[in-house]
């Protein structure tokens, strides 16, 4: 009776009632074997015919319904409406008993109100706990008034508009009000008084009263079909979802949840009704809201008492390896990669100033190397371990799909906004997965999110600007899929250099012979495919598992390290020595073009770093926020030296990898990249068909092609051709097309 006494005082709008306890009831009071089975359990009766207990549970609580206290109805932020149904119902007395005494009985109950003007509550019924969750395409007709749960993520939520669920008219002759009820999306108005009052030859017309009426909250919630869901060759469905009253704004763009509901089917409307013929859609009418992954701050909210002290004990080590290695436990190596990755997931906290310029504290990181070195892999991880993560892939998305696209409403015919994928990872992580094979109009459309962290949008007479608070991880494979060492790190990379700035962090990941790596690299591997898991650690107090990760990084996520001014003025120094050496570097660059390409490829030149690790001040704005994720990793209230030497170290080990040379036992670089290249069209000339005493002429832009693939640069090409036709080897005709060999003709 306290449920019904908060539902009667307007402190609850919702009625639950749990399966569960009509099954733990119905088990404890009737028959403790009672089969779950038609025609003997209650629960089985409402999970198979939910719309209809709906009503008959409501007709129960209207009964049970005790009256509202008076402090309640007195209270000033009462519904006003309160005092209009209790002038209703006053007047509907009188009238009541004045037909009675005239012996009308049959028009005394008619003058009644509709249970759906006076009920202030909805009621819900809570799945079973072990009710399996399903795809979009398995629920099927057979399931039609069934309460089913489905899993699925929501791509699209409609603004909260109210719906007419009782239409209230009053008769312009006898003044009498008529109510109708409006249980489909469309309705036709009364138009006639059908009042006992009203004469049976002059009926009065009715005029709608939009106050006297009822609305409730209405919201249209897309849920779509997981990855994991489809089958191969199809694309995912999606199903329609129907949330009223106190199940509105309980799932945003994103969310990954399991929505209960009754499946029921709903016939077309208007033009589309005409061609649909007998067809119906259908919908799920939102009973329950489970989401799958919860926000960072109520997971430690709503940590329970053993994770607390898992957490505990994980932080009195070294947590920052720790956590490091958990991610992605089957993946083997990469320890500074992981670190990063944690540091990703952990962030740092966004920063605002009095003017209102944001500064962004997500990290963005891009992971680019060859093939093979599972960065995919990688990618997926963080994407499945952040309670808002979106994975895609460079070549499937385009600048609407990333950014916001516009569509028209299937309800009100309007032009509305659907977030992409950057609006969906709000407050979460997108992984782009190719990002090498974007086009490049594409690809812009992130830079505004990389540092603004906005999407403005201006399309269709709609302009706006959504946020997308979201950090980005990139992979990407270097130019021609491999990095090539006889290339420089420019021409391996291929980004522009207004995206790279915006990564704080850059790693390229090498695929290296090595003896020993590869033993434990193929160990580690084998050992996988086995035991189908990744190896246990040595000490069983290092075992972080993934729900363990999410509440470390929740917790990491709520610390506000602050910036002590004696660490403010070392980043200051380290920030100014960065910038020094980038400017040594890019001197070293300009010098060795003027030296002979031989020098060069023999190692005579100097080695410097390469200039490709651009300082400006995004980098010192990137070491500020790995330093602050550091400080968090560490539960600090303040970030240290050794923080800033972390994050240091990290962006070193990145650009370290940069400068790429071929490790021992590799075939070195020819000492004449000329003589290489006129080898290599040699070569391609026999394989066409030639002989040493007659050469064939070839294509120059097919050659050109496989001089690039063979690690040369276009450059190089066009040198050799330039000496070989100064000795009279080589002729090209004046449009470039074909080469042709002087000295075999």
């Amino acid at each position: 009776m306290a449920l019904l006494r908060s539902v009667a005082n307007r402190e609850i709008d919702t009625v639950e009632v749990s399966l569960d306890d009509v099954r733990e009831f119905e088990v404890a009071t009737v028959d403790a074997d009672l089969p779950f089975a038609q025609g003997s359990s209650l629960a089985f009766r409402i999970e198979h015919n939910a719309r209809s207990y709906v009503e008959l549970f409501s007709r129960a609580v209207d009964a049970l319904l005790p009256e509202a206290d008076e402090s309640a109805m007195q209270d000033a932020g009462a519904d006003v409406l309160d005092v209009l149904f209790q002038a209703r119902r006053d007047r509907d007395r009188r009238d009541r008993e004045a037909l009675q005494t005239q012996g009308d009985a049959a028009a005394a109950a008619a003058e009644s109100f509709p249970a759906a003007l006076t009920r202030r509550y909805t009621v819900r019924f809570v799945p079973r706990s072990n009710q399996r969750a399903q795809a979009v395409r398995e629920v099927g007709a057979s399931q039609i008034g069934h309460l089913v749960t489905v899993r699925g993520i929501v791509t699209r939520v409609s603004d909260v508009r109210p719906a007419m669920v009782v239409a209230a008219y009053v008769c312009d002759e006898c003044g009498s009000e008529v109510f109708q009820e409006v249980t489909a999306r469309q309705f036709t108005p009364l138009t006639q008084c059908a009042s006992s009052q009203c004469g049976p030859r002059a009926r009065g017309r009715l005029h709608k009263q939009t106050r006297g009426s009822r609305f409730v909250r209405f919201q249209e919630v897309r849920l779509q079909e997981l990855t994991d869901q489809v089958p191969m060759g199809d694309i995912p469905r999606t199903l329609t979802v129907h949330c009223i009253e106190g199940a509105v704004r309980t799932l945003s763009p994103g969310d990954m949840a399991h929505v209960a509901g009754v499946f029921v089917p709903q016939p077309y409307t208007g033009m589309r009704a005409l061609r649909a013929g007998l067809l119906a859609d259908t919908l799920l009418e939102a009973h329950h809201v489970r989401p799958l992954k919860r926000r960072y701050d109520e997971l430690a909210a709503t940590a329970p008492a053993d994770m607390h002290l898992r957490l505990a004990a994980l932080g009195r080590g070294d947590a920052y390896t720790r956590v490091a290695r958990a991610i992605a436990p089957e993946i083997f190596g990469h320890e500074d990669v992981k670190k990063a990755l944690l540091l990703l997931l952990v962030g740092a906290p966004a920063k605002r100033t009095r003017e209102g310029m944001a500064i962004r504290g997500d990290i963005n990181v891009c992971l680019m190397g060859d093939p093979g070195v599972a960065k995919s892999q990688l990618l997926r991880f963080v994407a499945t371990v952040a309670p808002r993560g979106v994975y895609t892939t460079g070549r499937g998305s385009s600048s609407a799909g990333l950014t916001a696209a516009v569509l028209r409403d299937a309800a009100t015919g309007e032009l509305v906004l659907e977030g992409g994928a950057l609006v969906l990872a709000d407050n979460g992580i997108c992984a782009i997965d190719e990002f090498d094979k974007m086009d490049e109009t594409d690809r812009t459309a992130i830079h505004e999110v990389m540092e603004q962290q906005t999407i403005s949008i201006a399309k269709a007479g709609i302009t706006t600007t959504l946020n997308a608070r979201t950090a980005i991880l990139a992979a990407a494979n270097p130019a021609r899929s491999r990095y090539n060492p006889r290339m420089t790190p420019e021409e391996n990379i291929n980004l522009p250099a207004a995206l790279l700035s915006r990564f704080d962090v850059l790693f390229l990941m090498l695929d290296r012979p090595s003896a020993e790596a590869d033993l434990q690299l193929a160990r580690h591997v084998a050992w996988v495919h086995t035991h189908g898991r990744h190896p246990d650690p040595v000490d069983p107090a290092d075992a972080v598992d993934a729900e363990l990760l999410r509440h470390f990084v929740a917790a990491a996520r709520a610390r506000v390290p602050v910036l002590p001014s004696d660490v403010a003025e070392y980043v200051v120094g380290a920030y100014v020595q960065l910038r020094q050496q980038h400017k040594a570097a890019v001197e070293a660059a300009d010098a060795r073009r003027t030296l002979a390409r031989s020098a060069v490829d023999s190692g005579a030149a100097p080695a410097t770093r390469s200039a490709i690790g651009t300082t400006t001040p995004r980098t010192l704005l990137a070491i500020l926020r790995l330093a602050q994720a550091r400080a968090r990793v560490r539960a600090a209230e303040a970030v240290a030296i050794e923080d800033v030497d972390e994050a240091l170290r990290l962006m070193d080990a990145a650009h370290v990898t940069l400068d790429a040379r071929p490790a021992a036992g590799e075939r070195p670089a020819r000492t004449d990249t000329s003589s290489a290249i006129y080898a290599l069209m040699v070569r391609h000339a026999r394989t066409v068909g030639g002989t040493d005493a007659a050469l064939p002429q070839i294509a120059y832009a097919e050659m050109l092609d496989r001089v690039r693939d063979a690690g040369f640069s276009e450059a190089d090409f066009s040198r050799c051709i330039q000496q070989y036709e100064d000795i009279d080897v080589l002729q090209v005709n004046v449009m470039r097309t074909r080469i042709t060999f002087v000295s075999a003709s």
